[in-house]
């Protein structure tokens, strides 16, 4: 999967990925709405014989204009693209987000992006989507345009899975109020995170239950509390899942931190993974995070947690 991050009118981007079938969002989290939206854009290019293109945003929007209220996100950037390319798309524009494209016409936003720089012949998007200055353009501007310039439109509404309207946001909701089950469910994959394997303070091996420290790059996390999950990517191995005790948050009892810090202590392994890429699948939450008195009282509580974490696998193994 080719990825672009400068197309505006640039032969670069169409004799790389244009003429295209396009596709615009943010597809935060991948989850089964947008896996049904490209299944129809793959399709589509298949058949036109033109390459699969996703246009994205980074940062999100939202993230430029209300940071504070911004959602956190649901995949990073290096995810997303991963979860594209195992949906056979061909090509992704990251659209760098900023002051200026915020501030492009609608009508330029058409010429300059969707013709000049990857050559849209057919455009799949919300029904409801809007863009451009003042969010002036809609699907309406975009059926107008594609007759003048030779390329068609088709809106996409929301999916339903199993009765329940899939987004992005209901995706959040449920993941933090720790239901993972659900989220999977509305993802069609357990929820995951992916980092590298750092170096910590070292007191999870202090106390007996050393952790791999997962180096997370985003502010803001949409789930916390102690988990179990399963960790993939040891040795380049995704097939090889490690079962683990996980906890994600600012660990107020030994130092609160104003960023999240994810810890897995895999069962019943040794080995020291430092620089590794893994990802780590969360399974089912076991409580909240919390603060303790003590270190010991700490010891004790991560005992019971291993503990409710073989239980849970040893249940998954039986049945």
């Amino acid at each position: 999967m080719q990825v672009l991050r400068s197309v505006s009118g640039q032969a670069k981007a169409l004799s790389s990925c244009g003429p295209c079938v396009l596709t615009i969002g943010n597809f935060d989290g991948l989850h089964r709405g947008h896996q049904h939206l490209l299944e129809r854009l793959t399709a589509k290019a298949r058949s036109l014989g033109l390459p699969a293109t996703v246009m994205t945003f980074e940062p999100h929007p939202r993230e430029l204009f209300a940071p504070e209220q911004a959602p956190p996100r649901l995949t990073s950037l290096r995810e997303k693209l991963e979860l594209l390319a195992a949906r056979g798309v061909d090509c992704v524009y990251v659209c760098h987000f900023d002051a200026r494209l915020a501030a492009l016409e609608a009508e330029d936003f058409i010429q300059r992006i969707l013709v000049d720089g990857l050559g849209v012949r057919h455009l799949f998007v919300g029904d409801d989507f809007c863009f451009g200055k003042g969010r002036r353009g809609d699907f309406a501007m975009l059926q107008r345009a594609g007759e003048e310039r030779g390329f068609t439109v088709e809106a996409m509404q929301t999916i339903e899975w199993q009765g329940e309207r899939v987004s992005s946001s209901f995706v959040r909701e449920v993941l933090a109020a720790g239901d993972l089950e659900h989220a999977q469910r509305l993802l069609g994959r357990p929820y995951s995170i992916s980092g590298r394997v750092a170096h910590g303070d070292k007191i999870g091996r202090r106390i007996g239950y050393p952790t791999a420290n997962i180096r997370l790059k985003r502010k803001r996390v949409p789930l916390a509390g102690v988990f179990a999950v399963e960790l993939l990517g040891i040795d380049g191995d995704c097939a090889r899942r490690w079962p683990g005790a996980a906890s994600l948050g600012t660990r107020p009892t030994i130092a609160a931190s104003l960023q999240p810090v994810l810890e897995v202590h895999l069962l019943d392994f040794e080995r020291e993974i430092y620089g590794t890429h893994v990802t780590v699948n969360f399974l089912h939450k076991l409580r909240d995070e919390a603060r303790f008195d003590s270190l010991e009282e700490l010891t004790a509580h991560i005992a019971r947690d291993v503990a409710a974490v073989r239980t849970y696998f040893q249940g998954m193994k039986n049945g």
